[in-house]
């Protein structure tokens, strides 16, 4: 999670809201790191999981991703479907994310008996750290339109 952190604070630094994400092995190798890169690129499907996972497709020369994947906050549903698409083995995810969750919040995508594959989900994991991280980008922003 720590290195997800990193992630997720590199991409506040770059003006996106700082979800980070980092994809490893069994072994613990990382094969691939993500964060969110919606406003850097103009792309609304460049968030901190797609982006971990294209890395980890391209590190490993095929699309199944049998890996953890680490990311800072709850993965909403397109995230969680490119999750389960990737055959993604486990996620594991900081903080709860209240309005999109789809994970374990509003649905459980990774988990649904009705898709092909299911994905072991543990979370939330160091949820006040994650969650705190968002915070302070939300309330600067907030500072910043007031001024």
């Amino acid at each position: 999670m720590t290195l997800a952190l990193d992630e997720a604070r590199l991409a506040g630094l770059a003006g996106d809201v700082p979800v980070g994400a980092v994809i490893v092995d069994d072994d613990g190798v990382v094969l691939g790191r993500g964060r969110n890169r919606r406003e850097e690129r103009g792309d609304p499907t460049a968030h901190a999981e797609v982006e971990a996972l294209r890395a980890a497709a391209a590190r490993l020369g095929h699309w199944r991703v049998e890996a953890t994947l680490v990311v800072t906050q709850e993965p909403c549903p397109m995230c969680a479907g490119a999750i389960v698409n990737a055959r993604v083995k486990r996620l594991v995810y900081g903080c709860p994310n209240p309005k999109a969750g789809a994970v374990a919040t509003l649905y459980q995508l990774c988990t649904d008996p009705r898709l092909n594959h299911r994905v072991e989900v543990l979370g939330p994991v160091r949820a006040e750290e994650c969650a705190a991280q968002l915070k302070r980008f939300f309330e600067a922003l907030r500072l910043a339109g007031e001024k």
